[in-house]
């Protein structure tokens, strides 16, 4: 079994979803593999990672708008507001979602379905940069 990993840094505009498919698909041929698992972990607690639909963005805008209305910022319940009203709202979105995807390929390709995208999901309204360590195992 061969293994080929990778960090990639992300540079996040703010708040929203941010296509990393492409970048991803880079590391899977780049490992020249042929049939396997590329796993993809986000190192941080205030964005995580999610396959959406990648062909209509009202669908991830959706996705996006449901998710502030369910943790919205200024909750007065919140005791970790030092960093800012978009702090704790950002690490409960990142516990409701995904720090991590695995997604398997074949004949160098990722095995993802005709509408499916791999997103970096930013929670904090400040630009940031973000690791994001891809690992692809397989043979």
């Amino acid at each position: 079994m061969g293994i080929h990993q990778v960090t990639l840094t992300l540079r996040t505009p703010g708040q929203g979803m941010q296509e990393i498919t492409d970048a991803v698909a880079r590391e899977v041929m780049r490992s020249r593999l042929k049939a396997g698992v590329v796993t993809v972990f986000c190192q941080h607690t205030s964005c995580s990672l999610v396959i959406m639909e990648n062909a209509d963005p009202s669908a991830r805008r959706d996705l996006e708008a449901w998710l502030n209305r369910l943790v919205p910022e200024n909750d007065r319940h919140f005791v970790h507001t030092q960093e800012g009203p978009d702090d704790m709202p950002s690490h409960i979105k990142m516990a409701l979602t995904r720090t991590s995807e695995s997604v398997p390929f074949a004949e160098g390709r990722m095995l993802l379905g005709t509408w499916q995208g791999l997103f970096l999901w930013e929670h904090r309204r400040a630009p940031h940069s973000r690791r994001v360590v891809v690992t692809v195992m397989g043979d």
